[in-house]
């Protein structure tokens, strides 16, 4: 089966003043995250992928260009960015745009965060429509570039705080009302495997330590009984 890598973006300006940036053109990433997204490419670079999909806003294509740079030299880099407008930020609406801080004082701000299925956003979208249009993005994307390029395939997928979160509480089986547990840094890699029986989710929120056990690693879909023996550790210049 194939592996999706998750990346959210690195930071903007808008992330660093607190303020809600939604779908406005022209919010790109600040110094702190193109550092972040140069080096979430660089734990990339030991994994040859064999596609980059962004959402269509300037920040996730800035951060996928990094990685893409990264991956020069390397058997199947991929040429360009496929664009794809359903994994773009959620339509916040009318809240777009506002401060955090001006926004919590909202009466929708508490079911935010303790029913995000109950929630459309004024002159915006549901909570629940972004997921389903979010997942049926990467299922399909991920069915795609498996049965292109076959089982051991690993591709990413840049997106958005709560566009990731939504992907991955829909892996891990959980309910939209719990993913405000989920935590989804600027530039932090998590990692997904669709099976037959189960999606597995092998990563969250990470933003450091080694990933080349993707480029070899091999997954039957079931589940080690005892949990397995794990990943073989990285080796060390001096091994």
């Amino acid at each position: 089966m194939a592996t999706v890598i998750l990346v959210r973006h690195g930071r903007t300006t808008a992330n660093a003043t607190g303020l809600l940036a939604g779908r406005a053109v022209g919010v790109s990433l600040d110094q702190t995250g193109r550092d972040q997204a140069a080096m979430a490419g660089d734990r990339l670079a030991a994994v040859p992928l064999v596609g980059v999909v962004s959402s269509p806003l300037e920040r996730c294509q800035q951060t996928a260009q990094l990685i893409l740079d990264r991956q020069a030299g390397t058997p199947l880099a991929p040429v360009d960015i496929n664009l794809d407008s359903c994994l773009t930020e959620c339509d916040y609406g009318q809240w777009q745009g506002r401060t955090l801080s001006d926004l919590a004082t909202e009466e929708l701000w508490s079911v935010v965060q303790s029913q995000p299925s109950a929630v459309i956003f004024p002159g915006g979208e549901s909570m629940a429509g972004m997921q389903a249009r979010s997942v049926a993005a990467i299922r399909r994307h991920d069915a795609a570039f498996e049965a292109e390029h076959g089982p051991g395939s690993v591709w990413v997928a840049v997106s958005h705080g709560d566009i990731i979160k939504s992907i991955l509480a829909d892996a891990l089986g959980m309910h939209l009302d719990l993913f405000q547990r989920i935590n989804v840094s600027p530039a932090s890699v998590s990692i997904v495997r669709y099976g037959m029986s189960r999606p597995s989710v092998f990563a969250t929120n990470t933003d450091a330590g080694d990933l080349s056990w993707l480029s070899n690693s091999v997954h039957s879909g079931d589940a080690p009984v005892g949990g397995g023996a794990g990943q073989q550790a990285p080796r060390t210049a001096c091994a």
